[in-house]
């Protein structure tokens, strides 16, 4: 088996329980989004730095085996301080000085069942708010199911390629390493449509590295692909459709015209055969991490949660 099947089909040890310790780690107070940077305008910085995350939930259809799995997703989207160094969410952002970045996080959780058991997918992306940003600093992805987990991890580098580290429980995969160039990750794309969809107007050529929930599940090799990205605006709704040259895969997502440009849903196509369609239900703004006491349980069924 050639090493880029191996880079395909790995993706490791979930550090789920990571992301809820940089959570409870802190007070509430420390989870308070950032002053917004003199940058933004107004109306980004209005709805960004609120001190309030994006909560949205969606109904989705997920093929997997061969057959089309009810399920549900989670989208959250927050505004941070990041470390341009250590590319993790600082702890002390009044003290890191050029260290400290703010950034939009997209932490997406994904749920379904196959028969007795079920798959828990996230995905995390820390992508600047600053114009002058335009690429996301970091990206993971993890995937948990009855048989075990697996965990990737991709960090910017100093010269804009992408260190990826991929773990697996598999014995054929073990561990391994490579380092990627690309225009786009696909998983960058989904805050930077939030951030300027007007990036995204015409695109006839560009690299982009497929979703890894896409590796994994096609094992296809991990590598940028020749893609075009083409922006289709609407009145009151507009959509943004990547497609593969190299792959029989293309993704059309589904977001509001105007601002703040939330996601309404999303079609994932592999081989003319729908593999995820999203369609939004609820949509919350709210400091979830000031809510984790039982007496805000309720909350739950403002957001629909069935999966969760």
């Amino acid at each position: 088996m050639s090493a880029f099947v191996f880079l395909c089909r790995l993706s490791a040890a979930s550090l789920l329980f990571l992301g809820w310790a940089s959570c409870a780690s802190r007070s509430a107070d420390a989870n308070r989004a950032a002053p917004a940077p003199a940058v933004l305008p107004p109306i980004v910085s209005a709805y960004w730095y609120q001190g309030k995350a994006e909560i949205s939930t969606f109904d989705i259809e997920q093929r997997r085996y061969g057959q089309m799995r009810r399920g549900q997703q989670v989208n959250i989207f927050v505004t941070e301080d990041f470390s341009a160094q250590k590319q993790v969410k600082l702890d002390y952002p009044e003290a890191a000085g050029a260290d400290r970045v703010p950034v939009l996080k997209l932490n997406a959780l994904r749920r379904f069942t196959t028969g007795i058991y079920d798959y828990s997918l996230m995905t995390s992306v820390f992508f600047p708010t600053d114009p002058a940003s335009p690429r996301a600093l970091k990206a993971t992805w993890s995937m948990q199911d009855w048989c075990g987990q697996v965990f990737t991890q991709a960090n910017q580098q100093p010269d804009g390629s992408y260190r990826f580290r991929l773990f697996s429980y598999f014995e054929s995969e073990g561990d391994a390493e490579s380092v990627l160039r690309a225009d786009w990750l696909e998983e960058e794309i989904w805050t930077a449509l939030r951030l300027n969809p007007g990036r995204f107007e015409r695109i006839e050529k560009a690299q982009v590295v497929p979703a890894l929930t896409y590796f994994r599940f096609q094992h296809q090799p991990l590598k940028a692909y020749d893609a075009a990205l083409h922006l289709e605006k609407g009145e009151r709704e507009s959509k943004l459709h990547l497609r593969y040259a190299q792959l029989p895969r293309s993704l059309l997502i589904r977001f509001e015209t105007a601002w703040p440009h939330r996601i309404l849903g999303w079609e994932e196509t592999d081989g003319g055969h729908i593999t995820n369609r999203a369609t939004l239900r609820f949509v919350r703004m709210d400091a979830y991490w000031r809510h984790n006491d039982n007496a805000s349980s309720p909350l739950r069924d403002s957001l629909g949660l069935r999966f969760f």
